[in-house]
């Protein structure tokens, strides 16, 4: 077997000799590539020992730890503000944006309760019409929906039906006002021709008026069996029973399955975290911060690999005796030093979470409310 150049105590790099070639032509990780080897190469021991390692293993391993940064910064940040970027396009890279908080997935989720209210949402309603059949009370809207092309598989749902009696306050008697022509001209002037005299809605309460109206609402309605109707699993009923005054009701429904299916047309917009469009960080952009630990975890990267190399032989005979390799604690070392470096970046970006941040904002107002509650107050004699 030929003997492969280890790790000679200095490097030079060049463009290509990391594994994928993410920052090979950042102006800093140019220059800090070789300081990271041989930072790396003299904490595994070198040049008391031989580190079995090449330039381009260092490399790889400078390589990782920065997309392992990234990864947790951008996946930290996907965590923070998910609701905000899903619906967003997924051709705008957010990297060097700074992201605002919007209501935009609070809103799709209460879109279904206005679908529900009927004052929007995102469920189709649509229009249509029963001929009423003099004599005829009970109508089947399952029936009808089958009839006019409703899917078999599907059902509908009625929102509303229009079968309504004329408007209470076309009844309204206003008992305070008076019935000359005076009162006329009123009305006109107000805009208020056709309903209640103008008195009563400058003069008397609103809620006077919606009790008037209700009392005509509730006498037509129980006395006079006045244009209702009643609903209970698609089956209609009509009060009073048709007697072919009214040839046709309307009302609006909307097809069950529309408002039970939870997907939408993602083309081109964030759906899952997988989709949010974040790129590797640029290297010159990281803090002193941020490149410290990407140097620790370069160093540990780099004392896995070497223990790797290193395991592959138990011992080395030497003349008169054998040396033994220390792979396993290597490896053991390497890995306890990752999930810290990995745990410490994780609760510093915890800290720095939103809720974190205005939780020490309170604390510090209300220590701050609490200090100057102690200040005494001074007497002012005028």
């Amino acid at each position: 077997m030929a003997n492969i150049p280890i790790w000679p105590g200095s490097s030079l790099f060049q463009p290509g000799q990391t594994p994928f070639g993410f920052y090979d032509n950042d102006a800093q990780f140019k220059i800090d590539a070789d300081k990271v080897a041989d930072f790396c190469a003299r904490r595994l021991g070198y040049p008391l020992v031989d580190i079995e390692l090449q330039s381009g293993s260092f490399y790889t391993a400078f390589e990782e730890a920065i997309t392992l940064y990234g990864n947790e910064i951008y996946a930290y940040m996907v965590r923070e503000n998910y609701l905000s970027l899903e619906g967003a396009s997924t051709q705008q890279v957010p990297n060097e944006k700074l992201i605002v908080p919007n209501l935009a997935g609070m809103i799709r989720i209460a879109e279904k309760y206005g679908v529900e209210a009927g004052v929007g949402g995102n469920t189709t309603w649509y229009s249509g019409s029963i001929d009423l059949v003099n004599g005829k009370q009970d109508y089947d809207m399952n029936a009808w929906a089958q009839a006019n092309g409703v899917d078999s598989n599907d059902s509908i749902e009625v929102k509303r039906i229009f079968y309504e009696s004329t408007p209470a306050i076309m009844k309204y008697y206003d008992p305070y006002a008076s019935a000359g022509q005076g009162t006329l001209n009123m009305l006109d002037s107000f805009g208020w021709s056709g309903y209640s005299p103008a008195i009563s809605f400058i003069l008397m309460p609103i809620n006077y008026d919606i009790q008037n109206l209700q009392a005509i609402e509730f006498n037509d309605q129980i006395r006079k069996s006045n244009y209702s109707f009643e609903l209970i699993n698609n089956q209609l009923r009509i009060f009073p029973i048709p007697n072919g005054t009214v040839s046709k009701l309307w009302f609006q429904y909307i097809k069950k399955s529309e408002r039970n299916n939870p997907y939408q047309n993602g083309n081109g917009v964030i759906t899952n975290i997988s989709q949010v469009p974040f790129q590797n960080p640029t290297y010159s952009d990281i803090n002193s911060l941020g490149r410290q630990w990407i140097f620790e975890m370069t160093l540990a990267i780099s004392k896995e690999m070497l223990g790797y190399i290193r395991g592959k032989y138990d011992t080395i005979p030497i003349p008169g005796a054998e040396v033994n390799l220390n792979e396993a604690d290597l490896i053991s070392a390497a890995t306890d030093e990752k999930n810290k470096l990995i745990e410490r970046l994780r609760e510093y970006l915890d800290e720095t979470s939103k809720k974190n941040l205005l939780e020490r904002k309170k604390d510090e107002a209300d220590f701050l409310r609490q200090e100057l509650n102690n200040i005494p107050y001074t007497i002012y004699i005028g």
